[in-house]
């Protein structure tokens, strides 16, 4: 009994002394006091980063930065207890260490990029598109309510883009330059972006062109829709809460919004000086009330694209899509603005091609004979990718000669309605024959035809 008095009495007072240290440490000045004591022993500086900013509505990007670089090698630094989470924004689950968990690395501030790195390479792409200002809110974190997002899956690739492979070697030079480019748009004084004017006629292939452009670089898409814009405050406030390493699109440029020079209210005013004239006046009221509804102009725009508020996050893309060059404001499309002008034209021979591949399997050395027809049509014949693409697709009953044969016969059609007399069989010529008259004849005609003339 007295053995076991005795050990009871030391694990009471163990008890207690642990209570005594918890409490201590719970003191300020104690803490502080070890502190002091830790720093004059450590020849190292301690930096605390928290998860949360100062917003408290989300996590702080530094932190996720660190973790995604902690997470990609916490085993070569001896963790062994870890967790994975898998989240809507991941392609696959991201390893950490555990909570309560500790482990020592001699952190470099290079280290940061080896985060956001793993975090590009990890990440789900997003689409983006923006909400009426109606449904934006200012407290919690509004900026989640500006834009809506979902996950990106759109296949397309370079590869599979039915162009020209010179045409595509050279978009794909160009992103990749811009891409790697920070230090030499600091040195040339320039804001890290770039701007891209894809036109051309309807299904040629803009939008496989974007896509494609957001998985070369592994960036956002920021779809914008103008006409749910109502001013150029709220085009601005759409801009700063857009991230780095993103497209900005906004397609069918020409048909969203009014950005020519020429203003309605002008054009009002120059249809009659008078003033009783009442469908003019009714005229006015509408433009004015056009007006008052949207207020979005051309140099709010144009500051979008290329003023001082577009340099506010850096890593950014702009793309125009339209189908019509031409009635675009020439201010909108310059250089500097829009940097590349990208024309996306008719399915020809090369483009072809791509298609035949992607789509059948086929090349020319299979087929010799109709990808030779196919090759002189698509010369004399406007089709547009997505109407080959069209032609191309394989069913069951349908193999790759007979799809290859019905794209002949409608591209014959086509040149058939193009070109009327291409497929009209020649004529015999015809043989006039004028008889041998002689001039007192000739003389009685043309009295009798200029008699009846003047009857």
């Amino acid at each position: 009994m007295a053995i076991k008095d005795f050990w009871a009495g030391i694990g009471s007072a163990l008890a207690f002394l642990l209570a005594l240290i918890t409490m201590a440490m719970n003191q300020s000045r104690i803490k502080l006091l070890i502190n002091k004591i830790s720093v004059y022993f450590n020849p190292y500086e301690k930096i605390t980063i928290p998860e949360h900013g100062a917003e408290r509505f989300q996590r702080s990007d530094l932190f996720v930065v660190i973790e995604a670089y902690l997470s990609d090698l916490c085993r070569e630094l001896g963790a062994r207890k870890l967790k994975a989470e898998l989240e809507s924004h991941m392609q696959k689950p991201q390893v950490s260490v555990d909570d309560d968990l500790e482990i020592i690395d001699t952190f470099m501030w290079c280290h940061a990029l080896v985060g956001r790195d793993v975090i590009a390479q990890n990440r789900q792409r997003r689409l983006f598109t923006n909400n009426p200002s109606s449904r934006w809110s200012s407290y919690g974190g509004g900026h989640k309510t500006i834009w809506s997002h979902m996950d990106f899956r759109h296949p397309a690739k370079f590869d599979t883009l039915a162009m020209e492979p010179a045409k595509k070697e050279e978009i794909k030079d160009d992103l990749n330059a811009f891409k790697v480019g920070k230090s030499y748009y600091d040195k040339v004084g320039k804001a890290w972006k770039r701007g891209y004017l894809l036109f051309g006629p309807p299904g040629t292939g803009k939008s496989m062109m974007i896509a494609a452009m957001a998985n070369h670089l592994n960036y956002d898409i920021y779809d914008l829709e103008l006409t749910a814009v109502k001013n150029n405050t709220e085009l601005r406030k759409l801009l700063t809460e857009t991230k780095g390493k993103s497209i900005i699109v906004i397609e069918d440029i020409d048909c969203s919004v009014d950005l020519t020079n020429k203003r309605r209210d002008m054009k009002a005013d120059k249809k009659s000086d008078d003033q009783s004239d009442v469908k003019t006046m009714l005229q006015k009221k509408e433009d004015e009330k056009d007006d008052e509804a949207s207020k979005l102009t051309l140099s709010g725009v144009l500051s979008f694209i290329d003023g001082l508020w577009s340099a506010c996050c850096e890593e950014r893309i702009f793309v125009f899509t339209t189908n019509y060059k031409d009635k675009l404001d020439p201010a909108l499309i310059r250089r500097g603005r829009m940097d590349m002008h990208i024309e996306m034209s008719y399915c020809r021979y090369e483009a072809f091609k791509v298609l035949a591949h992607n789509y059948l399997d086929i090349d020319e050395r299979q087929f010799f004979e109709l990808f030779g027809e196919i090759h002189r049509l698509l010369e004399q014949v406007d089709m547009s990718p997505a109407d080959v693409a069209e032609h191309l697709i394989r069913t069951e009953k349908k193999d790759a000669g007979a799809c290859l044969e019905r794209l002949v016969r409608d591209l014959k059609k086509l040149n058939a309605q193009k070109n009327p007399a291409a497929d009209c069989p020649p004529q015999d010529p015809v043989l006039t024959v004028t008889p041998d008259l002689n001039p007192t004849v000739i003389n009685i005609f043309e009295k009798a035809r200029d008699s009846t003339l003047e009857s």
